[in-house]
């Protein structure tokens, strides 16, 4: 039975990124280990996946010193699993599990491509980047980004060669359970329950995001540009009471207030929010975060319109996730995110960092029931066709099969 060790930089991919892979994996002959840095998901993974999870010392941040101490414990733990085939995501596990597994004599060594710091840094920080993502590309037999687009860039920058560089199926890293993320599975009694225990009243219009509030991720754009779009329906007043208001005026008659739905974890010692954003985020009723969620689906099912002005992705997991739940989207013109989208069909596209032009699709869609309509029926089964999870899963078995039967040659 071949052995095959999955690594991450922090449990939370093994546990949401990559989710049941691993047991399919399982099922189709291979012994599966797993590691990562700590973290509180690991007892999670372990529970779900019956696999236990190696602690290894692996950080996000730039530290010579413990990125070495995390090369030397990695080295160990492949010298101690002895596995027939290294796959790694994420750019310190790629650069640290590669290095070790290329030390350590693994012939089959494959990184996963699902998104790049090195496409926002400058000066010092991009070269320093640009280095470490060739040495990756370099320890490693096979380099695989989960988008079409993330390709055409590394192998624009040098960052990988050609003949070492492939995208699996359409793109992504885990593909969508479309059982999983149905809005069949919501029912109104259930999501109303959800706006109540918010604060969201049923006439309300929700926009919605998922991921870090993070500056990278667009935060400061879509708060800005939400604020435009709440100024334009309700003037200068508070709207903490709106719906307990009688307000005759027709633009407020013929279009639902608007709501910013925020779910996730701010990261302010990674990538810091501004100051006005962050005050906005607190101070304005309008505006709800409501933290990380296990489960994000019944915040996806309460929403209207899904926004995602990310400065850059690899395949985005959560543009995925909204277009299975039917939900017409607003994405920045950047790699993954406009490959899942298409402008005008399933969803809109704007460029990124463009408030402005953020701020009036955030309008348009608003105000547009029949263009909503259109992106909507259109979502789900865009990503049907092409990023249903088995097509990515098979896609990943027969590609270390084939890694299999070549390196026994």
């Amino acid at each position: 039975m071949p052995k095959l060790l999955r690594i991450t930089t922090v449990p939370l991919s093994l546990h949401k990124l990559l989710e049941g892979q691993f047991t399919f994996m399982q099922k189709n002959g291979f012994d599966v280990y797993l590691a990562s840095g700590p973290g509180k998901e690991t007892t999670q993974v372990e529970k779900n996946t019956g696999i236990k999870v190696h602690t290894l010392p692996l950080n996000r941040q730039i530290n010579p010193i413990k990125d070495l101490k995390a090369l030397w414990a990695t080295y160990r733990l492949i010298k101690q699993l002895k596995p027939d085939i290294v796959h790694t995501h994420t750019p310190k596990a790629g650069l640290i599990g590669m290095m070790a597994a290329r030390l350590a004599g693994v012939k089959i060594r494959m990184h996963t491509v699902a998104g790049l710091p090195v496409m926002e840094a400058r000066g010092i920080k991009k070269m320093i980047l640009m280095l470490t993502e060739r040495i990756t590309s370099y320890s490693a037999t096979g380099i695989y980004p989960n988008s079409f687009a993330l390709k055409d860039y590394m192998l624009k920058a040098r960052l990988s060669k050609n003949a070492k560089t492939k995208v699996l199926a359409q793109g992504s890293s885990n593909g969508i359970n479309l059982s999983h993320f149905d809005p069949k599975c919501y029912k109104p009694a259930a999501k109303e329950r959800l706006r109540t225990s918010l604060g969201i009243d049923k006439e309300a219009f929700v926009f919605s995001f998922v991921g870090r509030l993070v500056g990278d991720k667009g935060i400061n754009e879509l708060v800005s540009s939400f604020m435009k779009v709440a100024e334009f329906f309700f003037g200068n007043f508070d709207t903490s009471d709106f719906g307990k208001r009688s307000i005759t005026e027709k633009k407020y008659r013929s279009h639902r207030h608007p709501k910013l739905l925020l779910i996730g974890p701010e990261e302010a010692h990674l990538d810091p929010l501004q100051a006005e954003t962050r005050n906005a985020i607190t101070q304005n009723p309008n505006i709800i975060t409501t933290g990380w969620q296990e489960d994000i689906r019944p915040y996806l099912a309460i929403t209207d319109v899904f926004v995602f002005p990310s400065y850059r992705e690899g395949m985005p997991n959560v543009v995925l996730q909204a277009g299975a739940m039917g939900l017409p989207q607003i994405v920045t013109d950047i790699n993954g995110s406009n490959e899942i989208i298409k402008d005008g069909f399933n969803g809109l596209i704007v460029p990124p960092k463009d408030a402005q032009r953020l701020h009036e699709a955030m309008l348009k869609l608003l105000q547009d029931e029949s263009l909503r309509k259109k992106l909507s029926q259109n979502a789900r089964d865009s990503i049907k066709k092409r990023f249903d999870q088995k097509v990515v899963w098979d896609a990943l078995l027969k590609e270390y099969l084939l890694n299999l039967e070549f390196s026994q040659r």
